[in-house]
């Protein structure tokens, strides 16, 4: 099995070589895979022949197969061996690099293997002296699916050491094509824990760095799952701030002029982590209202760890706006934050119909007629002042089809999970192409709670 496995990895790398597909057949038909067999065989052309046709001596045949195969081991081998080289540099680097936040220290790297679990850390400077143990730790999460990425990630945080929490955990983010995927349960990438010397302990979670089986304790896996849920509140409550303050000219006074019945129901509803710390993210939009889009305010520096000194329980994740794409090439809508997937919906739409611009939700509004069976289903998201709209059906079956007048069309589920994702103002964009076909949709549906009344039996919709 190894060997057909480098043999594919083979021709992959050298399609041209019709050698390599036809040994690569030869283990297909030992294996009983006539098919695939055949397939190769097609592709090996006169190679074929000529080795079928003619007795061609069995340990010849093996010779260069063995020969075949040691090449490939011997690349991936190399590859692997630049993998390591590549993060080991980057730690490296910091050996010689200044701190931004200390310019006397210098960083020394060693590396040691630790506890009974085999796990690798990382340490910099010195003294292994671990503190903090008991200290709640803060989270974040980071692109950490290759180990490019993991350096990169790392390189950064050791950068600014000073701005390092006692305790942090990095949840690592799965990448898809320029999308960074955001789902409630992201695994631990790797553990930073800052010493009573101010020497930073790094303690991998990847099974590829440490050659393990990592195990997360139960206890921070469900704080991270909190988080997760924590930051989806916070993110969708800056929005609403935002509209409101746009709208209004000041800042809400109070979580409840948010939460007010149709056609000010700037939110669907409020959560516990709303009400919370709705005075701390209410604070940075006072004295804010212009027309300008205030989540920029000072918000594009990335997704850094948070100070030890400034962190709270409301230091808000995302540092873009809430926004929603449609995709009228896949029959796909998201929910992003820049270059951060929150949710990949499938849509039904309208072909040619759907027009490609840029629009606002202008108007929210349950059982836009009258009822959660009808043609618009049980929740309308009105897109700007068009006859548009995002909204749920009384036909199921044209999901991810062009059925519709033009407006956009979604499952019952998706739709009322979406009408609570997204504030009135949420920007949405209607373009050809650029989301992934995978859907993104988490098993527990994100909901907001004391709801109020968003019915507008006043109006009958007629959207397209």
């Amino acid at each position: 099995m190894k060997d057909l496995l480098y043999l594919k990895k083979y021709v992959e790398l050298h399609s041209d070589n019709k050698m390599g597909w036809y040994l690569l057949g030869k283990e297909y038909e030992k294996n009983g895979q006539e098919g695939k067999a055949n397939y190769c065989f097609n592709q090996s052309g006169e190679v074929y022949e000529a080795f079928e046709l003619s007795k061609v001596p069995n340990d010849l045949l093996v010779d260069y197969q063995y020969r075949m195969l040691q090449l490939t081991r011997d690349k991936e081998r190399r590859l692997n061996k630049i993998r390591v080289i590549l993060l080991t540099l980057v730690m490296m680097l910091l050996i010689f690099t200044p701190t931004i936040n200390a310019p006397s220290d210098r960083a020394a790297v060693t590396v040691k293997e630790l506890d009974k679990e085999q796990q690798t850390e990382l340490v910099t400077g010195v003294a292994h002296k671990q503190v903090g143990d008991d200290t709640t730790p803060l989270f974040t999460a980071q692109a950490a699916g290759s180990s490019e990425e993991r350096a990169r990630t790392l390189s950064n945080m050791l950068s600014h050491p000073g701005s390092l929490p006692v305790n942090m955990v990095v949840l690592g983010m799965e990448r898809q094509d320029k999308w960074l995927l955001w789902k409630r349960m992201m695994p631990i990438a790797f553990t930073l824990k800052k010493n009573e010397d101010s020497t930073v302990t790094y303690k991998s979670y990847n099974p590829n760095e440490c050659d393990c089986k990592p195990t997360e304790d139960p206890k921070v896996k469900s704080s991270a799952y909190a988080w997760i849920k924590e930051q989806e509140d916070l993110l969708v409550l800056s929005r609403a701030i935002q509209t409101f303050t746009q709208q209004e000219g000041r800042a809400p006074v109070n979580l409840s002029e948010l939460v007010q019945p149709f056609p000010r129901n700037v939110l669907s509803g409020n959560t516990e982590i709303m009400k919370s710390h709705f005075g701390e993210l209410r604070a940075a939009y006072a004295g804010k209202a212009t027309g300008k889009d205030s989540l920029d305010m000072e918000q594009k520096k990335g997704n850094e760890p948070p100070s030890s000194t400034q962190a709270s329980e409301a230091d808000v994740y995302f540092k873009e706006p809430i926004e929603v794409i449609v995709d009228t090439k896949n029959h796909r809508l998201a929910v992003v934050s820049g270059n951060i997937m929150l949710r990949n919906y499938k849509v039904g739409l309208g072909g040619a119909k759907t027009p490609e611009d840029e629009f606002v939700i202008s108007d929210k509004v349950v059982n836009p007629n009258g009822s959660a069976n009808g043609e618009f289903g049980s929740r309308g998201m009105q897109l700007s002042d068009s006859r548009y709209a995002i909204h749920g059906t009384d036909e199921p079956e044209s999901i991810g089809r062009d059925e519709s007048n033009g407006c956009v069309r979604m499952l019952k589920e998706d739709v009322e999970e979406l009408f609570d994702l997204i504030p009135m103002g949420t920007k949405v964009r209607i373009g050809k192409g650029g989301l992934p076909l995978d859907l993104l949709i988490p098993t527990e549906r994100y909901q907001t709670q004391n709801r109020q009344d968003q019915t507008n039996p006043h109006k009958t919709y007629r959207w397209l």
